[in-house]
């Protein structure tokens, strides 16, 4: 018989809940049927995780962790604010194309009758990603690109771009993906 090991499992459980998630119908996920799919008891799962509440602050984790360790990255590599903000507009639209479960995630579809903690903690996912792009924008204004006054207006503008793109997405059963056609209205918001 395989052991797993520690640690093992509970990425698989996290792994599984993600590749559920990919399923366009968007039907509500159960402990009972992630068990299912896993091939375990649903007492196994709470080995690992205290409730289904707790298994998507594992994905949240895994989000968060990703996306501003990848903003982190963009930063240091990229000195230019314009082309800082554009990177991460990239990588965001990207990241939802890479992991379409966790799209539903980050815009609420799939924590729709879940704890409201998880719904407060995306919706500072969105507020940090604002403010990360306000960063760049701030960036661009010292280096005589962009205007201060507009700094606020565009990243609100940038993040509903990307929100909306995010929703079109998941949407439409993950066909239309978020990059597409993006270049020029990007463009636009960061003249």
């Amino acid at each position: 018989m395989a052991t797993t090991k520690p640690g093992e499992r509970k990425l698989q459980i996290l792994q599984t809940l993600a590749t559920m998630l990919e399923q366009p119908k968007g039907e509500k996920i159960t402990t009972a049927a992630l068990a299912g799919k896993l091939d375990v008891s649903e007492a196994a799962l709470y080995r690992h995780f205290a409730s289904k509440a707790q298994m998507f602050e594992g994905l949240i984790e895994f989000i968060e962790s990703t996306v501003f360790g990848l903003i982190n990255q963009i930063n240091a590599q990229q000195e230019n604010g314009l082309a800082q903000a554009q990177a991460i507009i990239g990588m965001l639209l990207n990241f939802a194309e890479r992991n379409p479960g966790m799209t539903r995630v980050i815009i609420g579809d799939a924590l729709v009758n879940e704890d409201e903690r998880l719904q407060t903690r995306m919706n500072q996912f969105i507020e940090r990603i604002e403010l990360a792009i306000k960063q760049a924008l701030r960036v661009a204004v010292t280096q005589g690109q962009a205007n201060e006054a507009e700094v606020a207006t565009r990243a609100s503008m940038i993040t509903s771009l990307v929100l909306g793109r995010w929703h079109r997405f998941a949407k439409t059963g993950f066909r239309q993906n978020p990059s597409e056609g993006a270049q020029a209205q990007i463009a636009l918001l960061l003249v």
